[in-house]
């Protein structure tokens, strides 16, 4: 299957999965709200699915944040107060979690959710790797033209200097016309 018909038949855009991937403790995940809302389940139902199968989801599958972490969330993201919302920290799944979810959801939409799930995961996977080739090749470029090129450098770093100008003093100078002083002389008695 071609990559334009896999994505017509996309249930969710990638770049909006894309955008629900955190970097937590190291791990790119995936938080229980969003995978909920992506399965259409509400997210009590997905923890439960998940704890009736705890033994499917080690550590390095699914973590829960701890109350930092969770505060930290809800101020980036501007979620619900402590009146209300949830009563418990949060769980994030790392791909593999995503992975076995398929398998404890059993449902045709969780399937299908998660090949695209899987499919975002690797796109970003592959957009990390050309970055940082592209930051490695830009470092050797450097290093092997600076000596080269310093001088194209030095000229480069004095034109994006700021031009001098003499500070002028802030306000307005208002010139007032000067008034001539008469001055009485003392007469000669």
């Amino acid at each position: 299957m071609n990559d334009k018909m896999s994505k017509d038949k996309s249930l969710i855009p990638i770049e909006r999965i894309e955008g629900l991937i955190l970097l937590i403790r190291g791990h790119k995940v995936i938080l229980d709200a969003d995978l909920a809302a992506l399965y259409g389940v509400e997210t009590k139902q997905l923890i439960r699915a998940v704890k009736r199968n705890l033994p499917r989801f080690p550590d390095d599958f699914m973590i829960q944040l701890n109350e930092e972490e969770s505060e930290n969330l809800r101020f980036h993201f501007g979620t619900s107060s402590q009146w209300g919302g949830r009563r418990y920290p949060p769980y994030a799944f790392t791909e593999q979690g995503v992975a076995m979810l398929s398998s404890v959801l059993r449902s045709k939409r969780a399937i299908q959710v998660n090949i695209e799930i899987m499919r975002a995961f690797v796109r970003l996977r592959r957009i990390l790797a050309s970055h940082a080739d592209l930051a490695r090749k830009l470092d050797s470029l450097e290093k092997k033209y600076d000596t080269q090129f310093k001088v194209v450098f030095d000229a480069i770093r004095e034109l994006m200097k700021p031009p001098e100008t003499k500070k002028r003093p802030i306000g307005f100078l208002v010139e007032e016309a000067k008034a001539p002083y008469i001055t009485k002389t003392k007469r000669k008695s």
